[in-house]
């Protein structure tokens, strides 16, 4: 498992003391997820995320119709922070 691959995906900084703690980390979660490798799945049947088993969209309880938005003014009047028109929320990073 390359930590530094995964981290540059996820565009994350990583010192190498980070990489020695992860990498074997890593390795072992991979490990764990492969034993799914060894189930006998011959007589499972495939799922449709999202679909019936025929492979039809599921019935909803409402029809789709655009309806007008809220609008800026209405939807920021209620809000805790706002900035020049934008919800101001904390950090999360």
């Amino acid at each position: 498992m390359d930590v530094r691959h995964v981290a540059k995906l996820a565009h994350l900084e990583i010192t190498e003391d980070e990489v020695a703690l992860y990498t074997p980390q890593m390795a072992e979660i991979v490990k764990y997820v492969e034993q799914l490798n060894e189930l006998d799945t011959e007589n499972v049947v495939p799922m449709l995320g999202g679909l019936t088993a025929e492979g039809e969209a599921t019935v909803t309880v409402r029809d789709d119709v655009p309806k007008a938005s809220l609008g800026q003014k209405a939807a920021l009047s209620q809000a805790p922070s706002a900035v020049e028109g934008h919800f101001q929320v904390p950090k999360v990073l």
